[in-house]
């Protein structure tokens, strides 16, 4: 994207979002209706006190929001219509440096300007946008940027419904896409924390007597015996670490001296006890715990031991270290032994794959043991003052102040002595490290206030809504009224937003509803089934709101295979139609091919459509019927990008290559429950027949003539890699290294084999048979001993051949019940085939669940087979 797609944006000084909230319009109407929002799925566990509090009806409810419909009749206006045929297929380069991005800390989002060209591309001005799984709102913010676009015809805001099962979640975008109103607030805000900041001055300074920053030399790292005109130093950060016991002599080891080297220098692996001088290793090391006395839970615990280890502090412009002196520690001492204000949050930690290092190392069991005694003391003043608010806009945002410095407040604050600086929480977890920076509560929300000031983006927030409720029941939005849906769907087991978000939400007063988390969790019980299945629910409410023949947006970070086809599985179950997938570059920023012959671990963004009313009523007219494939393929091949070019040289375009039409045909025909009435070479007659043909790919009549156009200013055809992993990608690789049309040309065995044993990834569990065997089967030799791609009107023959070869191994896996450990997966995908067509269920099912299971998960084939099957039984 370049620098110049946006216009310089500014603030305003009114906006309706604030006219509208502060009236109370719509505070007496939410409480009555607050039951009925509580009915449905997904509603956060908190009374209903706390989510009046922290609503801010009508933009914003901490819970499912009733008031969107009424928003949609009020905004009900005339929408041009959208005639988007093709997914949005740009390379998109943007950074991470807005400071719209780091408004507030979150696990996971996406950089809001990166979203505006698909809103762009798939909407029109005043259409209504989606996103499920919203985070912080970026989907809501890109909305609304759409207003400052260059380009007059795209120009034009959007509206956006925002929805996610995270308290923690939605409060934070209502802040972000609102952050007009937060700005207006912050010298109010500022003069709260200063004014506490004043009343605990003899906790926040320490006496001027250490060495400037950066100093090396051991000799010179000493306190002085005297302050300096016995003047205070404002403190910056404290480090905390741990304490090891000696495995030799049993003596204590503070961890930081065994390790720091001086500043810069990477940390030590060994030193030497100074009690027994043995060599110890740092990593044979036992944590010491200590007993203490909780002055929140009135009762004795049990946590490791931390002791603080020096101190970094400012005095006049530049900043000084030094090493904890007698004063320090008694000062932190007298807060350790005093009784907080009621206002800190008592919230046990549950088990779950998050919070068991915290329990585990450290002995937290709480919410507040994440925090030192001293922020735990200014964080409980700065609460108790915020929400003696009265003005519900000014409240929040100073709520919205206070947990976007939760995650640097706290223990998860990492500090780096290799680095020289604290680091933050390791992105993703509650890790709580061997040493720690304490920053003062006062001190990092002054940091935040500064960074929020820098924001020059005008969001009023007036035309988002934002809804608190599970994704698996969207009833409070109507039928077929969203017009676009990008969304960012959690990724199976890779990050557990409840578990992650329970420090913010502690002191929001609510916390999430985790039954319906799509996640994959031991410790909640939770397995990839699972997952696919709340997936599939939630993409049902999507396909059901989402207006026919639009478009969703899926952007997934892949972190298993199993996941990836989960996600697949559940997209195609809700009845929605793949038409392209991408690898989104972040190193690079860009958006390149995904290969479909292996797994990948990056981000992928998906493009699928819900396909339009008049299809679906000629499918179903049409259904198991010849004229039925082919009004697939129709609309199919409309659906699907025509050029792509990388460089100058144009891609091929996978979907539109003969066996993957081919697969996505039949694909749509078994989710639908309807038998396939034409086998493999006579589609690909039919295709010859029907639609015109370049570099291995089919057009429509009207496409061809913008693809010829691409050609001729090309450089060439860009290949698809693939890598061999089983019978079916081999073939896929085979046809491309032979077919002339895409580059290829005809090969004898002994050419093939080296490529081919250089491209072999073969799974575990799959017979592959010789490639010899598979060009036998597959392909004609010409006279010279070549193998080449068989003419379509040839093919025929073969695939009968080969399929009784196939099913024949089938049937032979029908002798037993064993599990099968090592099978021929063509076999297996021929035998389902064959038996759908026979409505043979039982068979598919039985089978099914004899292979491994992981086989099952990461086979989009079989597992659609399966499912269906298991469906028709049911």
């Amino acid at each position: 994207m370049q620098k110049t797609f946006f216009n310089q944006l500014s603030d305003r000084e009114e906006s309706k979002y604030e006219k509208v909230i502060s009236s109370g319009i719509y505070k007496e109407e939410f409480i009555i209706s607050i039951d009925a929002a509580f009915s449905i799925e997904g509603s956060p566990q908190a009374s209903k006190e706390d989510i009046i509090n922290l609503s801010l009806p009508p933009f914003f409810t901490a819970c499912p929001n009733l008031f969107i419909q009424e928003i949609l009749n009020e905004d009900n206006q005339f929408i041009k219509e959208n005639n988007v045929t093709h997914p949005f297929t740009e390379d998109i380069s943007v950074g991470k440096n807005d400071p719209l991005y780091f408004a507030h800390f979150y696990s996971t989002k996406v950089p809001p300007r990166a979203i505006v060209p698909y809103i762009l591309h798939y909407s029109n001005p005043g259409e209504l946008v989606f996103d499920g799984f919203c985070g912080t709102g970026m989907t809501g913010v890109a909305a609304q940027l759409c207003d400052y676009v260059l380009d007059k015809n795209k120009k034009g805001k959007r509206r956006a419904i925002l929805n996610d099962l995270s308290p923690a979640a939605t409060f934070i975008a209502s802040g972000t896409n609102a952050i007009h109103s937060i700005k207006k607030n912050l010298d109010f805000i500022q003069d709260i924390i200063r004014e506490v900041e004043e009343k605990y001055k003899a906790v926040l300074t320490t006496k001027h007597t250490g060495w400037k920053r950066g100093v090396s030399d051991p000799s010179l790292r000493k306190n002085h015996i005297e302050p300096r005109s016995s003047q205070l130093g404002k403190i910056n950060y404290t480090v905390w670490s741990d304490v090891f016991l000696c495995p030799s002599c049993g003596n204590e080891l503070v961890y930081w001296d065994m390790i720091f080297a001086g500043p810069g220098n990477p940390i030590l692996k060994t030193t030497q006890c100074p009690s027994c001088s043995g060599e110890v290793s740092i990593r044979s090391l036992e944590r010491i715990y200590e007993t203490l006395f909780d002055t929140e839970l009135e009762k004795t615990i049990r946590q490791a031991k931390q002791v603080p280890v020096l101190i970094n502090y400012s005095f006049g412009k530049k900043r000084f270290e030094k090493h904890p002196d007698k004063e320090d520690l008694i000062k932190i001492q007298s807060i350790q032994d005093k009784s907080l204000p009621g206002n800190v949050p008592i919230v046990e930690l549950q088990d779950g794959f998050n919070t068991q290092q915290p329990i585990k190392s450290h002995g937290f069991t709480h919410v507040h043991h994440f925090f030192t005694k001293r922020n735990l003391l200014l964080l409980s003043e700065i609460w108790g003052r915020f929400n003696n608010i009265d003005n519900p806009i000014a409240r929040n945002s100073a709520l919205y102040i206070l947990t976007g410095a939760i995650q640097r407040i706290c223990r998860l604050n990492r500090y780096m002595p290799s680095h020289d600086r604290h680091v933050g929480p390791l992105s993703g977890t509650l890790y709580v490290s061997q040493i720690t920076a304490e920053i003062p509560t006062t001190n990092y929300m002054m940091s935040r206030i500064k960074d929020i000031r820098r924001i020059k983006t005008d969001l009023t927030g007036e035309q988002v809504y934002i809804t608190t409720q599970s994704s698996t029941d969207l009833s409070n939005i109507p039928d077929e009224s969203i017009h676009y849906i990008f969304t960012d769907p959690p990724f199976g087991g890779n990050l557990n937003y409840s578990e992650l978000n329970i420090l913010v939400e502690a002191w929001l007063k609510v916390s999430t509803n985790s039954q319906k988390e799509a996640v994959v969790n031991k410790v909640q019980d939770k397995k990839v089934e699972d997952y696919q299945r709340l997936m599939e629910a939630s993409f049902r409410e999507f396909y059901r709101i989402l207006k026919s023949g639009r478009w969703i947006t899926v952007e997934f970070h892949n972190s298993q295979n199993l996941i990836w086809m989960a996600i697949q599985e559940a997209l195609g179950k809700a009845g929605f139609i793949v038409s392209d997938v991408r690898i989104l570059d972040k190193k690079k920023g860009t958006t390149k091919q995904l290969s479909y012959s292996s797994a990948v671990k990056q981000d992928l963004v998906i493009s699928a459509y819900k396909p339009t009313k008049t299809f679906e009523k000629e499918f179903q007219t049409k259904a198991s019927t010849l004229e039925g494939v082919w009004a697939f393929v129709r609309q199919y091949l409309e659906r699907l990008p025509i050029t792509r070019f990388k460089n100058a040289l144009l891609e091929i375009i996978p979907e539109r290559q003969d066996f993957l039409l081919f697969d996505h045909m039949v694909a749509f025909n078994i989710r639908r429950g309807t038998l396939v009435p034409i086998s493999a070479s006579e589609f690909y007659i039919g295709l010859k027949e029907r639609f015109p043909f370049r570099n291995g790919m089919f057009f429509l009549p009207n496409q061809v003539i913008e693809y010829d156009k691409a050609s001729l200013k090309s450089d060439g055809i860009l290949q698809i890699s693939i890598f061999i992993t089983d019978e079916k990608s081999s073939k896929q690789w085979l046809r491309n290294i032979l077919n002339p049309e895409v580059g290829g040309h005809p090969q004898t065995h002994q050419e093939i084999q080296p490529q081919f044993l250089q491209k072999l990834q073969q799974a575990r569990h799959e017979q592959l048979p010789e490639l010899l065997k598979i060009l036998e089967q597959n392909f004609l030799q010409d006279e010279q001993g070549r193998w080449y791609v068989p003419d379509p009107n040839k093919a025929g023959d073969l695939e009968k051949i080969r399929n009784k070869a196939l099913l024949r191994e089938f049937n032979q896996y029908l002798k037993d019940d064993k599990r099968l450990k090592q099978f021929r997966t063509e076999a297996v995908r021929a035998g389902f085939a064959d038996a759908w067509q026979r409505k043979d269920f039982e068979i598919i099912v039985k089978v099914a669940e004899r292979l491994p299971e992981n086989v099952l998960q990461e086979d989009r084939d079989l597992l659609m087979y399966y499912d269906t099957a298991s469906l028709r039984m049911d």
